[in-house]
C-alpha cells in the first residue's frame, strides 16, 4: 500500500506502454460528467516507484466522464491549462483505500500509480464507491462488446458461406431476388464503412493532435519535474538545517526548562525566606511591644528584688530561728530519752514494788484464811 509522503511499490501494477495506445486526450464533447470532487493528486516518482511527486499545488477538480460514443469511463483532472489526470477505467483496476482520507489506484495505460488526499473520509468513501460502481459498467459494457463482436463474426461466417452457395445457385441457374436484395444490404454496409472510415481518419487525426499536446504537455511536466527535483533539494537542504536549528533550540529549551525548574526552586525559597521573615518581624513587633513596658518590668524587678532581699532576710533569721528549735528539739529529745530511762528504771522498780505487794497481799490472804 502508499501512503502520502511515504514508500511504496508499483507491486505489480508496472505496466509496459503499449505502441498503439491511443493518445490521453481532454473531456470532449461526447462525454459527459457523471461525478465530480476535489482531491490534492499525487503520481508515483517514476525513477524510484517508491515515492509520492505531488501533480497540484492545491485541491483540484477530479472528475469521472462518461463517453457515450465509446461506452468507456475516464477519471480526469486539470489544473489550469494541464491534464494531470487522465485514465480510463478498466475492468482490472482496484482503488485501495491506504488511509482514512488518501487512497490510490494503477493505470497500466498511463505506466503509473495515481494517488489522491481527500479533505474528509467521506469524500474518500463516495469517491472509492464510485469508482466500483464505474469498473462494474465497464466490465458489463466489456462483455456486451465480446458478445457483439461474436454475433458479427458468426453473421459473416453465415454470409460467406450463403455466398458460396449462392454463386453456386449462379453458376447452377439464374440470380433471384433474394440474392439482389443480400447484395443491396451489402452495398449499405459498405456506405456505412466508409463513413465510418471517415469519421475514424477524422477521430484519428483529433487524436494525434491531442498526442502532440499532451507530448508537450509531458515534456513540460519533465521541465517541472527537474524544477520539483531542484526545489527538493533545495527544500532538503532547508530541512536539515532546521532540524539543526530544531536541535539547538530543543537544547537551548532543555537549559532553558532547566533554569525554569532553578528559578522555580528560588522562588520556592524565598517565599520560605519571605515567611520566615514576616514571623521575625512579628516577632520584633512582639519585641518591641515588650520593650516598651520594660521600665515597668525594671521597676516591678527592683520593687521584687528588694522583696527577695528581705524574704532572704527573713528566710535568714527563719533559718537561725529553725537551726534554734532543731538544738531545743535536740535537747529535748536527749531530755526525753533521759526521761524514758529513768521512768524505764521508775517503772522497774515500780512493778518490783507492786510484786511485793502482791506478794504481801498473798501472804495477807493466806493468813486470813489460816486464821
Amino acid at each position: 500500500m502508499c501512503r502520502a509522503g511515504s514508500s511504496c511499490r508499483a507491486g505489480g501494477q508496472r505496466a509496459r506502454e503499449a505502441p498503439s495506445e491511443r493518445p490521453r486526450r481532454a473531456p470532449e464533447m461526447g462525454e459527459q460528467p457523471v461525478f465530480t470532487t476535489r482531491a490534492h493528486v499525487f503520481q508515483i516518482d517514476p525513477s524510484t516507484k517508491k515515492n509520492w511527486v505531488p501533480a497540484s499545488k492545491q485541491a483540484v477538480t477530479v472528475s469521472y466522464f462518461y463517453d457515450v460514443t465509446r461506452n468507456s469511463y475516464r477519471i480526469i483532472s486539470v489544473d489550469g491549462a494541464k491534464v494531470i489526470i487522465n485514465s480510463t477505467i478498466t475492468p482490472n483496476m482496484t482503488f485501495t483505500k491506504t488511509s482514512q482520507k488518501f487512497g490510490q489506484w494503477a493505470d497500466s495505460r498511463a505506466n503509473t500509480v495515481f494517488g489522491l488526499g481527500f479533505s474528509s473520509e467521506q469524500q474518500l468513501t463516495k469517491f472509492a464507491e464510485k469508482f466500483q460502481e464505474v469498473k462494474e459498467a465497464a466490465r458489463l459494457a466489456r462483455d456486451k462488446s465480446q458478445e457483439k463482436i461474436e454475433t458479427s463474426s458468426n453473421h459473416s461466417q453465415a454470409s460467406s458461406v450463403n455466398g458460396t452457395d449462392d454463386e453456386k445457385a449462379s453458376h447452377a441457374g439464374p440470380a433471384d431476388a433474394h440474392l439482389k436484395s443480400e447484395n443491396s444490404k451489402l452495398k449499405i454496409a459498405l456506405t456505412q464503412s466508409a463513413a465510418n472510415v471517415k469519421k475514424w481518419e477524422i477521430e484519428l487525426q483529433t487524436l494525434r493532435e491531442s498526442n502532440a499536446r499532451l507530448t508537450t504537455a509531458l515534456q513540460e511536466s519533465a521541465a517541472s519535474v527537474e524544477q520539483w527535483k531542484r526545489q527538493f533539494s533545495i527544500c532538503r537542504e532547508e530541512n536539515d538545517r532546521l532540524r539543526n536549528k530544531i536541535d539547538e533550540l530543543e537544547e537551548q529549551c532543555s537549559e532553558i526548562n532547566r533554569e525554569k525548574e532553578k528559578n522555580t526552586q528560588l522562588k520556592r525559597r524565598i517565599e520560605e525566606l519571605e515567611s520566615e521573615l514576616r514571623e521575625k518581624e512579628t516577632e520584633l513587633k512582639d519585641l518591641r511591644k515588650q520593650s516598651e513596658i520594660i521600665p515597668q518590668l525594671m521597676s516591678e524587678c527592683e520593687y521584687v528584688s528588694e522583696k527577695l532581699e528581705a524574704a532572704e532576710r527573713d528566710n535568714q533569721n527563719l533559718e537561725d530561728k529553725v537551726r534554734s528549735l532543731k538544738t531545743d528539739i535536740e535537747e529535748s529529745k536527749y531530755r526525753q530519752r533521759h526521761l524514758k530511762v529513768e521512768l524505764k528504771n521508775f517503772l522497774e522498780v515500780l512493778d518490783g514494788k507492786i510484786e511485793d505487794l502482791h506478794d504481801f497481799r498473798r501472804g495477807l490472804s493466806k493468813l486470813g484464811a489460816d486464821n
